[in-house]
């Protein structure tokens, strides 16, 4: 990662692409949400935990309601359609399917990882946003972009660049990386940063089906209105699960 130095503090600068891979699979908290893992056997398309028009702050509802009932329902279907010959496979979570792809049958693993991914990723997104949601961090999390990253302000300009970077369709994240610290990063089409041994903490859909309907080639636009529905206090207890682990480990 490269920096820049503004002032006395040195800023990471952030950078299209995962964190460098390690070796050995990382352990790890749940991530589909601090609680628990996510199922396989057979997965299933969680409820949105507010109405089609809450977010309407940044996301309209049409949007809303195609993005979960279809793309995300999507997802979860050719999952269970992949895995529906793999008992073994059907008793691990999404995230150990896509921390070990590599276990995963050559013949369903492009399906295994562009539909787990879509169905983690899908399931993570409706939780780390709300009606309630925006303004800047508060609590742990607040102090520890401020350390890593110079400034709330600066984090934002880097984030929404590197969502904006991202060619095509993908996901910009905030994760704890396998060193411990925070990192932006991006990932192309439903990959997770699991799979390169980072903690997604928050992330961005940048696919167009997120916000085509009302921004329509304006993606920057999308990714500035979007902090008016961040859910800070389920991104700060994210980064505290990710936080104690890491030191654990």
């Amino acid at each position: 990662m490269s920096c820049q130095t503004t002032g006395q503090t040195t800023v990471p600068i952030a950078e299209s692409q995962p964190p460098q891979a390690i070796t050995t699979a990382a352990i790890f908290p749940p991530v589909a949400s601090p609680d628990e893992e996510l199922s396989a056997g057979p997965a299933r398309l969680p409820l949105l935990p507010y109405d089609y028009a809450a977010l309407g702050k940044a996301i309209d509802a049409e949007t809303m309601k195609l993005h979960h009932d279809g793309h995300h329902a999507s997802y979860v279907k050719n999952l269970n359609d992949a895995l529906k010959d793999e008992p073994d496979l059907q008793k691990s979570s999404v995230e150990a399917l896509l921390r070990n792809l590599n276990d995963v049958p050559e013949n369903i693993r492009i399906k295994v990882r562009n539909n787990g991914g879509g169905h983690l990723n899908h399931t993570i997104f409706w939780q780390i946003m709300s009606p309630e949601g925006g303004g800047e961090p508060q609590d742990e999390i607040a102090a520890e972009i401020k350390e890593t990253f110079g400034s709330f302000e600066e984090f934002k300009q880097q984030f929404n660049k590197a969502g904006s970077d991202r060619f095509g369709s993908g996901w910009v994240w905030l994760v704890r990386n396998p060193a411990g610290k925070l990192q932006i990063v991006s990932t192309a089409n439903q990959d997770n940063p699991i799979m390169d041994g980072a903690y997604p903490i928050m992330g961005n859909d940048v696919w167009e089906h997120a916000y085509y309907l009302r921004y329509r080639n304006r993606r920057g636009e999308y990714l500035n209105n979007w902090w008016q529905v961040v859910n800070w206090p389920e991104v700060n207890k994210r980064s505290l699960v990710s936080l104690n682990s890491s030191k654990s480990s």
